[in-house]
C-alpha cells in the first residue's frame, strides 16, 4: 500500500497544486503580467503605464499618453500574443488600452 505521502513529487508539482487548491493561478498571473508588460514593452513605454489589470480574459492598461495609446493599438494583436508567450498559456484574449 503506497500512500500520497510516500511518492515523490517535485517542487514544480507541488507548487502547481498549492496555487491550484488555493485558487491563487490568477493572482500570480497578474504579478507576471506587470513585469511582463514592462519587459516586452520597454522603459519608454513603461513610463506612459499608470495602471495594468487582468480580468476574466481581458488585460485593461491604462496609458497616460494618448499618442502612446492611439500607436499600440495597431499592434495590439501582437502585444497580447507576446504577453501570452511570457506567460507560457493562452490567457490573455483581449488588450484594452486606456
Amino acid at each position: 500500500m503506497s500512500s500520497r505521502k510516500d511518492e515523490p513529487q517535485s517542487i514544480e508539482e507541488v507548487l502547481r497544486q498549492f496555487t491550484n487548491t488555493n485558487k491563487l493561478e490568477k493572482g500570480l498571473d497578474n504579478v507576471k503580467l506587470e513585469t511582463l508588460w514592462s519587459n516586452i514593452m520597454g522603459a519608454g513605454v513603461q513610463a506612459y503605464t499608470v495602471s495594468i489589470r487582468f480580468d476574466g480574459e481581458t488585460l485593461f492598461v491604462n496609458l497616460s499618453s494618448s499618442v502612446l495609446r492611439e500607436e499600440l493599438n495597431y499592434g495590439k494583436d501582437n502585444i497580447v500574443a507576446m504577453l501570452n508567450e511570457g506567460l507560457q498559456k493562452d490567457v490573455i484574449k483581449k488588450l484594452v488600452l486606456r
